[in-house]
C-alpha cells in the first residue's frame, strides 16, 4: 500500500511540475515576446526616422 501511495505521489507530482512549466511557457510565447518584439520594432523605427532626420539636414 505504502508504495503504490508513493508512486501516485511522485506521479501526481511530476505532472503537477509538467501543468506548470507548460503554463509558464505559453504565457511567455503569448504575452512576454509580443511585447519585446513590439518594443524592438519602436526602436528600429526610431533609429531610422533619426537617420533620415540627419540625412535631410546634410546641406
Amino acid at each position: 500500500m505504502k508504495n503504490k501511495f508513493t508512486a501516485g505521489f511522485f506521479l501526481g507530482s511530476l505532472a503537477t511540475i509538467a501543468a506548470v512549466a507548460a503554463s509558464v511557457v505559453t504565457f511567455k510565447k503569448a504575452y512576454i515576446d509580443p511585447v519585446e518584439e513590439k518594443a524592438e520594432q519602436i526602436n528600429d523605427n526610431r533609429r531610422k526616422a533619426i537617420r533620415k532626420s540627419l540625412a535631410a539636414h546634410q546641406g
